[in-house]
């Protein structure tokens, strides 16, 4: 008998990132967890991965911490205020300043650093490129390319012995879509975090594109949102 296929999961601690790392697991892979301490303004998404990571039973998570505040020019970590209120074509007019510029990228040389040193070839991201705020490295065109590239960066790649994929399971799914997918593999809604202006005991604000996109989600899949009840 086989031993379960390493698995990479890139992990925020999101309703996506939460589900992906959920159907990884279903999948038989043995999941090593992977999130990122970037400075961040809405650093509680990390208590919600570490819990994630454990009730999903990853088998280490980690944890990188490195500061892209030295950079700003990002709603997420600098003082330019978190767009609220926002209709949808409001969100989908152009890329909003939440993005922060070269976050999966960044992401995910890290994760292809990690599955390098297990000789793991899968790499899994919950990006999403239906119900998203227009961020350029969510679309199957950047994860693609990146699959190709990290085939052309690594010993392991090179020599032949591993040949790295980018799984997007997520990639093509509406929020309702993935909260409906969430619910059929267990995910525990009430440790995921969605939000990037919370409060200071971390409560969501309901107001930002991420949290207006998940109650959007929840309603269209006719589940209710434990973290608003």
């Amino acid at each position: 008998m086989s031993s379960p296929r390493k698995a990479v999961c890139l992990l925020s601690g999101g309703l996506d990132s939460s589900t992906c790392l959920a159907l990884a697991r279903r999948d038989g892979f043995d999941c090593y967890a992977l999130s990122f301490d970037y400075g961040q303004r809405h650093r509680v998404e990390l208590d919600c991965a570490a819990q994630v990571a454990a009730s999903l039973g990853a088998v280490q998570h980690r944890i990188i911490s490195f500061d892209l505040r030295q950079f700003g020019r990002s709603a997420l970590t600098s003082d330019i205020p978190v767009p609220k209120g926002r209709s949808g074509a409001e969100m989908s007019q152009d890329i909003p300043v939440t993005y922060v510029p070269a976050r999966n990228t960044i992401f995910l040389s890290f994760a292809l650093a990690w599955a390098e040193i297990l000789e793991a070839s899968d790499i899994f991201i919950g990006v999403n490129a239906l119900d998203y705020s227009g961020y350029p490295d969510c679309r199957p065109e950047f994860t693609e390319s990146f699959e190709h590239m990290a085939n052309l960066a690594t010993k392991a790649a090179v020599e032949g012995h591993i040949r790295t994929v980018i799984h997007t399971p997520l990639i093509r799914l509406s929020k309702a879509g993935i909260v409906t997918l969430a619910a059929e593999v267990g995910l525990d809604f009430r440790l995921t975090h969605s939000c990037y202006d919370p409060d200071a005991a971390g409560r969501p604000c309901g107001a930002c594109d991420s949290c207006i996109l998940r109650q959007k989600g929840f309603e269209a899949a006719g589940i209710p949102d434990p973290l608003l009840t």
